[in-house]
């Protein structure tokens, strides 16, 4: 059996590690594609080594550019490595543009498809994620859900049960197993800062980005937190920010910092007093990490982390997010674990594909 793994964003690496590694333990022959979706050659040297992962098989290029251009770019090329590489499967991971071109190149050149992260659902359709996530599902043939929500969620999308599969959180595999090694990271001595005296956050969706206005605004109302906020700096955020000269504006106590590797922020993360993100991974990482975190949206694809009173969410409503704030000291540090959240995602994975020989017939 020969498997195509497609990844093309940060957080792609994080889903991809362990089940390239699992299937590598099983010796099945694997190719890694990288498409180049996110790319920074630093960035991307820092993650895979951090990750330990190899050098991916081919490296698309792609870059950046609208979600048309991106993913049409995207779909030529993996139709070319499709055809040279002959593979059995194609697994895509979570709903970046990647996730969809690797998907409709797979199935229309009759390569069964398995999607790992299926079933999350904002029902928000002006998240190009969303539209990912369902396109995707509707022409995977192994649904690999990481939730029960996930799992009613395509059921009452009429997926054929046979099809789905709940294995849990892979991400979550991926923190537990380099959670020990991110500390050895420097990062918080680096930076001056003490465990839980900081806040961190992350934001970079194109609703949080869009209206300049509205992304000062945000910033302006964390002047009068009490706490440093340290900001990994996205380059959408930085670019709009720097356009409308509010980088030399910022409050004393936001500290903002280049993006950081896996482990650097992982470790961040764990020390930190609270989140505030519009990111997914990062408020199912919150979660287990046992960090309080308000989401910077109106809405999220991980309810789950809602139902474990882990996460709130406030869009960018400056009042909604000055009043968590000050809920954060009251908050529980310990939150519920969800099912099959652990270290064993992976091993479901392959036991599935390996399991079903059945849904390999189109």
């Amino acid at each position: 059996m020969k498997i195509l793994s497609i990844v093309g964003a940060r957080p792609n690496f994080m889903k991809i590690k362990p089940i390239y590694e699992e299937l590598k333990k099983r010796k099945i022959e694997q190719v890694l594609v990288h498409t180049g979706q996110h790319y920074d050659e630093n960035m991307n040297r820092v993650f895979f080594e951090d990750l330990e992962l190899p050098k991916p098989d081919v490296f698309l290029g792609i870059g950046s550019g609208t979600h048309g251009v991106q993913t049409g770019a995207m779909m030529s090329r993996i139709e070319e490595v499709i055809s040279e590489e002959k593979p059995d499967l194609t697994i895509v991971v979570g709903d970046v543009n990647s996730t969809l071109a690797g998907a409709i190149s797979s199935i229309k050149m009759q390569i069964p498809v398995a999607h790992v992260e299926s079933g999350y659902r904002s029902f928000d359709m002006r998240m190009p994620e969303e539209i990912n996530r369902i396109l995707v599902d509707r022409i995977s043939q192994f649904l690999f859900a990481p939730t029960e929500d996930a799992v009613n969620n395509l059921i009452s999308e009429g997926v054929n049960k046979n099809r789905i599969f709940f294995v849990g959180n892979v991400m979550v595999e991926t923190l537990l197993s380099h959670l020990k090694k991110s500390k050895k990271s420097n990062i918080l001595n680096n930076l001056s800062l003490e465990s839980d005296g900081y806040g961190l956050m992350t934001i970079h969706r194109a609703e949080n980005t869009a209206e300049p206005e509205k992304l000062i605004g945000l910033f302006n109302s964390l002047n009068k937190v009490d706490n440093k906020i340290v900001v990994p700096l996205h380059p959408r955020t930085k670019k709009v920010l720097e356009e409308n000269h509010y980088l030399t504006k910022l409050g004393e106590n936001i500290e903002i910092i280049e993006p950081l590797g896996y482990l650097d922020f992982l470790w961040l993360m764990s020390n930190s007093k609270f989140i505030m993100t519009d990111s997914g991974g990062i408020q199912e990482e919150a979660l287990m990490l046992d960090v309080p975190c308000i989401t910077l949206r109106e809405n999220t694809e991980r309810i789950v982390t809602l139902k474990s009173g882990a996460n709130i969410l406030v869009g960018t409503d400056t009042l909604k997010l000055a009043s968590a704030l000050k809920e954060i000291p009251k908050t529980k540090k310990k939150y519920p674990k969800p099912l099959l959240w652990d270290d064993k995602v992976s091993s479901r994975i392959a036991d599935a594909i390996l399991g079903h020989s059945d849904l390999f017939a189109l």
